[in-house]
């Protein structure tokens, strides 16, 4: 099996502890491209670093040699526990980094494309939260989320999320990105939740594809926040998949399967299936009976 090429560089910038560090993972076969390829921003869980890429290169690599993914370069940055948030007293400002500075470079340095439907985001925990919310906020911008487990809330309000939501998750790391006290209006202007009620429209017409899991037996209880997200998606209307995982938890050999699978779907995002005859004989024949009984 051939191997990708993982770099290690810094970028300096005013917006976050600088340099920031990442890690880039190439591709086999990379130099040789013809066209530039697809971008994935892998954001890493609550405390990581752009080690976590390395980490995850054997089972990139073999979703590459399995076909599951098709050539694509992936980029991770050390974000420790941030949150992949603009803080609110602008001391850190992780997602204008991201979004800015960072993959500007990114795009500026390898061979990669520089168009939405080149772009996806993929994450874990804390990344999953915060591929979401770039996602959702700035959905022209990719082509598709996967966010596994993703450490988001099932809130509308701060003062809603359940303790059982937040035993893990202590009052002064929600204070050093979202104030002192936690701007409640600024946490919820932020909420993955609150984005898609807010703009639910605009994330149908983007066309975004979007993946959510979380295992069944979460320890976080990060099921229970998943859930509740994709209720306040279909409820709006906005297309996703919604992966509940049976005997799954937040860490454990149940993980890397699921990880396969959400690459396979952003694989599965790049290529929609074609016509399918079967299909439209079934609307042909009974989507006339269909209209009348939905009030069309």
């Amino acid at each position: 099996m051939s191997s990708g090429r993982l770099l290690e560089a810094e970028l300096a910038t005013d917006l976050v502890p600088s340099p920031a560090q990442f890690s880039v993972l190439l591709p086999p076969g990379y130099d040789e491209s013809p066209a530039p390829l697809p971008l994935c921003l892998f954001l890493h869980g609550g405390g990581g670093n752009r080690s976590f890429l390395a980490n995850m290169q054997p089972l990139i690599e073999e979703c590459w040699a399995s076909g599951v993914i098709p050539p694509m370069v992936f980029a991770t940055v050390s974000a420790g526990r941030s949150f992949y948030m603009d803080y609110r007293d602008a001391s850190e400002r992780w997602e204008s980094f991201i979004l800015g500075p960072y993959l500007e470079h990114l795009r500026a340095t390898f061979q990669v494309r520089t168009d939405a439907a080149g772009t996806f985001v993929w994450g874990i925990s804390m990344g999953g939260m915060g591929g979401l919310r770039m996602a959702l906020a700035n959905p022209e911008r990719f082509h598709a989320v996967a966010a596994l487990e993703p450490g988001v809330d099932p809130a509308f309000a701060f003062k809603e999320i359940p303790a059982s939501s937040r035993f893990w998750r202590a009052e002064p790391l929600f204070e050093e990105i979202y104030g002192k006290p936690v701007d409640e209006e600024y946490w919820a202007a932020t909420n993955p939740a609150n984005i898609v009620v807010r703009q639910a429209a605009r994330i149908r017409d983007s066309g975004l594809a979007i993946l959510i899991d979380a295992g069944d037996q979460d320890f976080f209880n990060l099921h229970v926040a998943t859930e509740f997200l994709h209720r306040v998606m279909w409820d709006n209307g906005v297309p996703h998949d919604y992966h509940l995982v049976r005997w799954a938890d937040h860490v454990g050999q149940t993980v890397r399967p699921r990880l396969v699978d959400s690459l396979a779907f952003l694989a599965r995002s790049m290529r929609p299936p074609e016509p399918d005859e079967q299909v439209l004989n079934l609307r042909r024949l009974l989507g006339a009976a269909k209209d009348r009984a939905e009030g069309r």
